[in-house]
């Protein structure tokens, strides 16, 4: 009894060690980080959050509807969690890092369009036809919603929420912003800036998943040979 209580509770403190390293990542080394896990985990990350960025931005650019969508930042995003998957990071981080990159590829398709009609946008003169919404309204995320039509009297298929205010009512004109190639949906023109003034709403998003996959990366350091369950000979 005394041999398997002894055993048990030497036991413990190795089964504490491996449990805390599958979750958090071994980190085995002693001082600074190691400046090659470092390279590698900046590059991976710099390289997903370029790709979910570039791949929406594309796809919002040509007119593919799922990539502009969001769905190539999330294909980037699943390879990003494999490659951490891959050199065994630890399963938290890599559960840190998948929702920073999901939640980056979701946030990247507006920014994505309001970097399309930056660039080539062309602003002109719509008609408000109705104007519905508030904060009262839930659905509308409390926005003023302004039913517009263009010069030429032809109603357009989005309701325009950037320039719609309380005060606006049918009859009054509000500035919109079009794509030249009528790949995007057109928007009110209030708030417009330069391309990268429509990217920065994302800058929180793509420094949270560089910075968690560089945590990840850095503590799957291993200097000790896996256990693959073989002993060595008596």
């Amino acid at each position: 009894m005394r041999r398997g209580r002894y055993s048990a509770t030497a036991a413990e403190p190795h089964l504490m060690v491996r449990l805390r390293s599958m979750v958090w990542g071994p980190a085995e080394f002693v001082g600074p980080p190691p400046f090659r896990m470092t390279a590698k985990g900046i590059l991976a990350g710099c390289l997903a959050a370029v790709a979910i960025v570039g791949s929406t931005i594309a796809g919002a650019w040509y007119g593919i509807p799922g990539p502009a969508a969001g769905e190539g930042g999330l294909v980037c995003a699943a390879l990003l969690v494999l490659y951490l998957c891959g050199v065994r990071a630890g399963r938290a981080l890599i559960g840190i890092t998948a929702v920073l990159a999901v939640c980056l590829a979701l946030e990247t398709p507006q920014a994505a369009a309001g970097f399309v009609l930056a660039e080539r946008g062309r602003v002109e003169s719509g008609v408000v036809t109705s104007v519905e919404g508030g904060p009262a309204d839930v659905s509308g995320g409390g926005r003023y919603l302004c039913s517009v039509i263009d010069r030429d009297g032809v109603p357009m298929k989005v309701r325009i929420w950037r320039g719609c205010e309380q005060t606006t009512r049918p009859g009054d004109a509000i500035a919109v912003v079009y794509d030249a190639q009528g790949r995007v949906p057109p928007r009110g023109a209030e708030g417009g800036g330069s391309a990268l003034d429509a990217l920065s709403g994302l800058g929180g998003w793509l420094a949270g998943l560089v910075s968690a996959c560089v945590v990840a990366v850095v503590r799957s350091c291993r200097l000790s040979v896996p256990d693959r369950g073989h002993r060595p000979p008596p």
